[in-house]
């Protein structure tokens, strides 16, 4: 008989999967206890496997009946399963990484899928602090927290990272430097000063005249765990976190080049590059060069000013359009999270949020904004609470008895509201009419074609009702791909039809891109940079979506929650 070179412990490994799988379907619990006591039995087996299959006596091991019998033949003699590599195939890609997370087993992974419709970590995660996992049955709020913290450990050794996630540690650690007694200046780098939704590390650029000295204060720091590379001007660590950190050391003279140059991206610098060889002058990392010397600088905006353009803000450093902007002086004037008045998107804990109406208008307040708009999720999102309309009207009832006691600030009642396969949204006219406002939002049947998908949502904006659109395209970022859709024809449909656009700040979305963003305005769609909030804490998100809506471009006129309460509600408030 012919035998393959697959080992005992290969074997065992592939039977222990199959049972995994199998109870990550939901299968009969017997069918998948019957490969895990067969892989237990073949480990307890000190025969030769080859030759229990050749003599026709595997079947006398204890647990191996005729099926498995076959099945294990068919391993030692080709070295594959048929069947496992169906089921492998049946198995969404994302469970293996889940099975990693301690504490979440196969049965709690097939519940999480069944009820939840949840395939990846990222999808996990985002549910965990979304507070939707405390309500299914065998889980609760320990067992919620026990998977966030699970994930966040299974996240520390990932080559890419959040924005939002690494932000404040990077700050945290740039603070930390600048109590160093050697140190002149310092500055965030990277993608990460540009503010791009994911990045790979933190780059950190430092000027001092005792680099040395300046290099034992950074590695000394009580969160470095690693030293990977020292080496006169460049230093790599790995933070007690995982985190990479790289760090450069200049002299001040060079630091506004050095600034610019690491800032990137290697786009925008190879055009500033050639913008100066144009001018018969040569730039680099260390400085910006004429044929008779050094052409000094004291800053980035010396820098921009030296090749006749006006300062560009790091958000916009993609070769994007800003250089021809910045010739003509045409560079908008970004808007900055002290330009909001008021947000909208915020969930109570009447659906799937955490804090009360009360409590979450305290905090808003304290903001400094002047109104917040409540939009729990709508009656078909029953994962996560959804009103019906007799919740809906016990809701509005609070929202007027809170109004009438506010003088200088107003509770808009919204409503996420679910945009259904066939475009339809999940409540009739009668009810939209109750609302000051709807954001209509694509939470499910996210397998459809682009030309579906996209035709679903366009039918969605002619709903008179329906105010502006949530997370266009339903990405959550390192976990899932946007569903396929036309965003070109989305927006200029929004443009045509006066729909606000939302700008998701929640900072696994991100969502509209910041790609997009830029062509949102220039085709007149008013946006809206929305925390969707599931608590308080959730509510200062809003400076993640600030950041995406600089990189696209966005100024305070095309933002709406840059309009102060009154305006918002003569101009964009259901009537």
């Amino acid at each position: 008989m012919k035998r393959s070179s697959i080992s005992k412990k290969d074997i065992i490994q592939i039977l222990e999967e199959i049972g995994t799988i199998l109870e990550l379907k939901g299968d009969n619990p017997f069918k998948s206890r019957a490969y895990y006591t067969a892989a237990r039995s073949l480990e307890s087996f000190t025969g030769d496997l080859h030759q229990a299959v050749t003599e026709g006596t595997l079947s006398r091991i204890k647990g191996i009946g005729k099926a498995l019998n076959q099945k294990i033949t068919e391993l030692v003699t080709t070295g594959k399963l048929g069947y496992y590599e169906q089921l492998r195939k049946s198995m969404p890609a994302g469970f293996k990484d889940m099975l990693r997370i301690p504490g979440l087993g196969a049965k709690k992974i097939h519940i999480i899928y069944d009820k939840l419709g949840i395939e990846t970590v990222g999808e996990l995660e985002y549910a965990c602090l979304e507070n939707r996992l405390v309500e299914l049955p065998g889980f609760g709020e320990k067992t919620q927290d026990g998977i966030l913290l699970g994930i966040q450990r299974l996240k520390k050794y990932s080559e890419r990272h959040l924005y939002g996630s690494i932000i404040d540690t990077a700050e945290q650690l740039l603070a930390l430097l600048g109590k160093c007694p050697f140190l002149k200046t310092s500055s965030l780098a990277g993608s990460l000063r540009r503010c791009n939704e994911t990045v790979k590390d933190i780059d950190i650029l430092t000027a001092t005249n005792h680099p040395d000295l300046l290099a034992d204060y950074f590695v000394s720091l009580p969160d470095v765990a690693t030293i990977i590379e020292r080496g006169e001007t460049k230093i790599r660590v790995k933070l007690a976190s995982g985190l990479p950190v790289e760090l450069r050391i200049v002299s001040e003279k060079e630091f506004p080049f050095a600034l610019h140059y690491l800032t990137g991206s290697k786009e925008h610098n190879m055009a500033m590059r050639s913008r100066a060889r144009s001018r018969g002058l040569k730039l680099n990392e260390y400085g910006l060069f004429s044929a008779s010397g050094t052409i000094a600088c004291r800053s980035e905006h010396d820098l921009f000013h030296a090749l006749d353009l006006s300062y560009i803000p790091p958000e916009l450093r993609e070769n994007m359009g800003e250089m021809e902007a910045a010739e003509k002086g045409e560079i908008p004037r970004l808007i900055r999270h002290s330009d909001l008045r008021g947000l909208f998107h915020v969930h109570t804990n009447q659906s799937d949020g955490m804090d009360a109406i009360e409590s979450l208008v305290a905090a808003t307040k304290e903001m400094g904004m002047e109104y917040l708009g409540i939009a729990d999720h709508s009656k078909s999102a029953f994962y996560a609470g959804g009103l019906d309309v007799a919740a809906i009207k016990a809701q509005h009832d609070m929202i007027d008895r809170i109004n009438s006691l506010e003088k200088h600030f107003t509770v808009f009642k919204g409503i996420e509201a679910e945009i259904l396969p066939d475009g339809s949204i999940d409540y009739d006219d009668q009810t939209l009419e109750l609302f000051d406002f709807v954001i209509a939002a694509v939470h499910s049947q996210f397998k459809m074609s682009e030309e579906d998908m996209t035709a679903r949502i366009l039918k969605a904006l002619d709903n008179p009702y329906v105010t502006m659109l949530a997370h266009p395209t339903g990405r959550l970022l390192l976990a899932r791909e946007p569903y396929p859709v036309d965003l070109v024809k989305i927006i200029d449909h929004a443009a045509a039809r006066g729909t606000i656009i939302e700008v998701n700040a929640n900072p696994h979305r991100l969502d509209l891109d910041w790609r997009f963003c830029k062509y949102a305005v220039q085709q007149g769609v008013k946006l809206a940079v929305n925390p969707d909030a599931h608590g308080i804490q959730g509510l200062h998100d809003i400076r993640f979506g600030i950041n995406t809506a600089r990189k696209g471009w966005v100024s305070p006129a095309d933002c709406i929650n840059c309009l102060g309460r009154e305006s918002i509600q003569i101009s964009y408030m259901n009537q």
